[in-house]
């Protein structure tokens, strides 16, 4: 069987899918059945790991084969559960050979906190993986699940699935596992930093310089295709038109320095009255009166002094 542009023979693939399964489970990835791997034979036939067998101990013809509607054609053990996942990837790429999906502890923080993977802070992986979307959570294992992936899997190799893991496409099968190390160290890395005061962000034009380097080195990222090296790409996402109101990933834990930014000006820029009386006359009443209230138990029934309105110089507003 031809296997990425060289006569490799079938057994020889089987076996590579083991070691990479191997790896997935001795670096923690996949504890106990979970993750699973494939790898396109040929026009409509995938090779795939076997549901419910660890990813560590798999033999070569543990293993099975699918067509791409994901019937099983051959295989003594049942296909994964989630092949669906894969296929749909290889039907939307015609160049992916091979996808990994498993679930690596601080990348799957990332998908389960909905926290969008920063960019801008390390050129190995601004360059190896450049912008990684977040899919809608959908349950695993049927067409629904691998529909979620739709929108953003021409434009990137590594997902984060909402709620569950990653998924990461690739040339053949150590390409699409590399990815998964390097979404995963990524991820580890930025973790630490948080109780160092998080992490420094570079500049779009030094991003930018990062992105050009790419075709030279046989990396695709399709911001030079869209001609978007130019734009803000340290504060935007490549994504922000594939997700929607009912699901829209925002960072919470790393925010980029010109988020903040923005976000400051935004608030300053409000009135202080907006601060102030937001909530309307009736809830102005009600302080004004609680306050009185306080005022006349702390002065022994003195009347207080001023106009006891919340705000003056210690109110946000006046903080900015």
């Amino acid at each position: 069987m031809a296997g990425n542009g060289n006569f490799m023979g079938e057994w020889k693939l089987r076996e590579e899918m083991c070691e990479v399964g191997r790896r997935i489970y001795n670096k923690g990835f996949a504890a106990a059945n979970d993750g699973n791997i494939s790898y396109r034979l040929s026009e409509d036939r995938v090779l795939c790991t076997p549901t419910r067998v660890s990813k560590g101990f798999m033999k070569p013809d543990d293993l099975c084969i699918v067509d791409l509607d994901g019937n099983q054609v051959s295989g003594k053990r049942k296909r994964s559960s989630e092949i669906l996942l894969h296929l749909t990837i290889m039907k939307q790429r015609p160049d992916v050979r091979a996808v990994v999906h498993c679930h690596p502890p601080h990348a799957t923080a990332f998908a389960v906190a909905h926290e969008p993977i920063p960019k801008c802070t390390m050129p190995e992986f601004e360059v190896f993986l450049g912008e990684v979307a977040i899919s809608p959570y959908e349950t695993p294992g049927g067409q629904a699940f691998a529909d979620t992936v739709i929108p953003y899997i021409k434009d990137t190799d590594t997902i984060l699935l909402a709620n569950h893991g990653t998924v990461t496409a690739g040339s053949d099968l150590m390409d699409a596992y590399f990815k998964t190390e390097i979404i995963d160290a990524y991820c580890r890395i930025l973790i630490l930093t948080k109780p160092l005061g998080g992490p420094k962000y570079y500049n779009d034009a030094k991003a930018a310089e990062l992105i050009r380097l790419k075709p030279g080195i046989g990396v695709r990222d399709v911001r030079l295709e869209l001609g978007l090296e130019n734009c803000d790409l340290c504060g935007n996402s490549l994504f922000r038109e594939g997700y929607n109101e009912t699901f829209k990933p925002e960072p919470h834990a790393f925010i980029p320095e010109k988020l903040r930014q923005a976000e400051r000006q935004a608030s300053c820029s409000l009135p202080a009255s907006s601060e102030r009386g937001a909530e309307g006359p009736e809830f102005e009443a009600m302080v004004q009166a609680i306050t009185d209230q306080v005022m006349r138990a702390v002065n022994g029934g003195a009347s207080p002094s001023g106009n006891g309105k919340p705000g003056g110089s210690g109110s946000y507003a006046g903080a900015c």
